[in-house]
């Protein structure tokens, strides 16, 4: 029997990317009422949608009239930040052109510290984890599709190195953690313990390195992706930042490695988003992933949220092996 911590390969299994979600009922009942007024129709039933962090509500709702909704709702009394990303989301959704292959956004309720978000529901699957190459050649096409359509960014964005608060600064977080006794660095890669300070200074040129002009997601990965027999459609865009072109793909390729695909390296070398991409930009960029992933592994639970460091502890790891290996340091 294969132990319930190990894939099918005898490989240690990576976390998932499931957070703990409210169910639909947890939405007080005037705002129920006012979802089904803001979709023309009383909900049947709801089904609760794992995949992702967020710690509040993500369901599928079958209405009387026949038709379907995804509504995602999280309140401030659960995570004081979330409901920032929903707002955030409602904002980048409202804008996307119709060219982008991303769910309409039907309406918005912000009330009492609730913010709830309506999308049409997309009739499609996550894809199988660990990928499977027919899935995985579908994802890389369209991720190179969407780099070409959203270049120019067709709406106005804040850049990626203003966008994130950690994503750039984790070495430099984790070095003043490390010199004021904050954090032993225990556990910690060796290596990342030997060449900490000049990883500091590496991470420093991010900003520079993941400009571009393409509006980028921000935040792909294998749960914020359904398949349908015809498209790729990408969902949860609260992280959309203007970007370099490649930048989103050299983003996923740590989770796509760790989920069973092939190496980050492999997969970026044969990609038409990395077509003329500075190879010390990327590896800036993947320098600052890294650090980022590293150091938010290391930081304590965030309310409602108690998966995710588990999660960032295990793209860390793919991370940090394939900055070795584009430093020339993977002995």
């Amino acid at each position: 029997m294969i132990p319930d911590h190990l894939d099918d390969s005898g490989r240690a299994a990576p976390p998932p990317a499931e957070g703990q979600r409210l169910p639909w009922t947890a939405l007080p009942g005037h705002l129920r009422e006012r979802v089904e007024q803001l979709l023309g129709s009383r909900v049947l039933a709801a089904t609760t949608q794992p995949g992702g962090f967020s710690p509040g509500i993500a369901a599928r709702l079958a209405l009387a009239d026949g038709k379907r909704a995804f509504v995602k709702a999280v309140s401030s009394d659960v995570n004081r930040d979330s409901p920032n990303l929903h707002r955030s989301e409602a904002r980048i959704a409202a804008a996307l052109p119709l060219t982008a292959p991303a769910p309409r956004l039907l309406g918005v309720i912000d009330t009492g510290g609730w913010v709830i978000l309506a999308f049409d529901d997309v009739d499609g699957q996550l894809p199988v984890q660990p990928w499977r190459s027919a899935e995985l050649d579908r994802v890389l096409a369209a991720t190179a599709d969407l780099a070409s359509t959203l270049t120019p960014a067709p709406i106005h964005v804040t850049s990626a190195a203003t966008r994130y608060h950690t994503l750039g600064h984790g070495w430099q977080l984790l070095a003043r953690d490390a010199a004021s006794g904050v954090d032993d660095l225990a556990g910690a890669d060796p290596w990342v313990q030997e060449r900490l300070s000049d990883l500091a200074a590496m991470e420093q040129g991010w900003a520079h390195a993941v400009d571009g002009a393409t509006l980028a997601h921000g935040d792909i990965r294998a749960d914020n992706i359904l398949l349908t027999p015809g498209q790729v459609i990408f969902v949860d865009w609260p992280w959309a930042c203007r970007a370099a072109s490649w930048f989103d793909l050299v983003a996923m390729l740590p989770n796509l490695a760790m989920n069973g695909g092939p190496p980050p390296e492999d997969v970026l070398a044969a990609h038409p988003a990395s077509a003329g991409a500075d190879p010390v930009a990327v590896t800036t960029v993947v320098a600052a992933l890294a650090g980022t992933w590293t150091y938010l592994g290391r930081q304590p639970d965030p309310p409602g949220l108690p998966t995710v460091r588990a999660f960032q502890r295990a793209h860390a790891a793919v991370a940090v092996r394939w900055l070795r290996l584009r430093l020339g340091e993977d002995t």
